[in-house]
């Protein structure tokens, strides 16, 4: 396997505890996506009571698929860190700001 190396926005706090990635409210997945179109919604969500055992890496923003978001820069997040939790009834990127 190669290994890269780049810069992302990290996931700074998941409120969302039945992730598979969540572990002690903080996300644990290599890279998120956001987004289906229009929603800020978090893409690599899902449940599985087998949460993840990576507890030392820190998740990062690997794409952004909401164009309308003012941190979004060519489908890639451009801000600091990011918060993840409930919007309603979507898993949501709570840091989403309208352009």
């Amino acid at each position: 396997m190669k290994t890269i190396t780049i810069e992302t926005p990290l996931v700074s706090e998941c409120s969302v505890i039945e992730c598979a990635y969540n572990l002690n409210r903080n996300c644990h997945a290599r890279a998120i996506t956001i987004g289906e179109g229009v929603h800020p919604s978090c893409d690599t969500f899902f449940i599985n009571k087998n949460h993840t055992k990576a507890a030392m890496r820190p998740a990062g923003v690997g794409a952004c698929k909401v164009a309308a978001c003012k941190f979004n820069d060519d489908f890639e997040c451009m801000t600091e860190n990011i918060q993840v939790g409930r919007s309603t009834d979507e898993i949501s990127c709570l840091t989403f700001a309208m352009r």
